[in-house]
């Protein structure tokens, strides 16, 4: 597992390095001292696992792991436990207060290594949009749902997050719309706002700018309509 420590006080960085360097399975790629040498850092190498401070000068780490797309595994590291709610958010996979011990280092780190493999095995699926498949895997609450296309109603992306809705429930995932529209196969589906996703045979009618999925109302963005109403002209012949 690939690793980097990012944190502004060299004695924590020292520690964490020393419990890295005691853990075979953790490969430590780079040492940084701020959330801007991390990011160069993560344009150049593939990484599996941040250690991350959060209080940190110019770019907190909060901050810094909001501006990910497609961020790493984060284990937390920090003297604040004022912070431990939102990192949980971020769905990170653990929060270490200094001073922290090697055990519980250990611990965080076994999670971590967890977590990697589940993704893996997610990974190795079939991709969504396979002439086989009809389903979408949507990772929420800490669970992953397989998803049938014909259950979806829409998405909708709520600033951080996106909300799945579908016949039985609504499921919230910490994927971008831009990220699910990629694993969606397109004669299926159409981006129709910058904030909603929907699949094509669910739309009851058109009227001006709103579509219309069952009773419910959303809005197309001008941007958006032109190559909606192409894919429901295609998808009509």
């Amino acid at each position: 597992m690939k690793c980097i420590i990012v944190d502004d006080e060299p004695l924590s960085r020292e520690v964490v390095e020393s419990y890295v360097n005691d853990f075979p399975q953790l490969e430590l790629i780079a040492i940084c001292s701020n959330a801007i040498e991390a990011i160069e850092v993560l344009q150049n190498q593939s990484i599996d696992l941040i250690f991350l401070d959060i209080n940190m000068p110019k770019l907190s780490g909060i901050n810094f792991l909001k501006s990910l797309n497609n961020p790493p595994l984060v284990i937390f590291t920090t003297a604040y436990p004022e912070y431990a709610v939102q990192g949980f958010e971020l769905d990170v996979v653990d929060y270490l207060l200094k001073p922290f011990s090697f055990d519980r280092f250990l611990k965080a780190v076994n999670k971590a290594i967890i977590k990697l493999n589940t993704l893996k095995d997610e990974k190795n699926l079939k991709p969504a949009g396979s002439k086989e498949q009809n389903y979408l895997l949507i990772k929420a609450e800490k669970k992953i749902y397989k998803t049938d296309y014909d259950d979806i109603l829409y998405f909708q992306s709520c600033g951080d997050y996106v909300k799945i809705f579908t016949e039985e429930k609504t499921l919230i995932s910490n994927k971008t719309l831009k990220d699910l529209i990629s694993e969606l196969p397109e004669h299926l589906f159409a981006r129709i706002h910058k904030s909603y996703i929907i699949p094509l045979k669910r739309i009851s009618f058109i009227e001006g700018n709103c579509v219309y999925i069952d009773k419910e109302s959303l809005p197309i963005g001008l941007s958006f309509k032109e190559d909606l109403l192409a894919k429901l002209k295609k998808d009509a012949q």
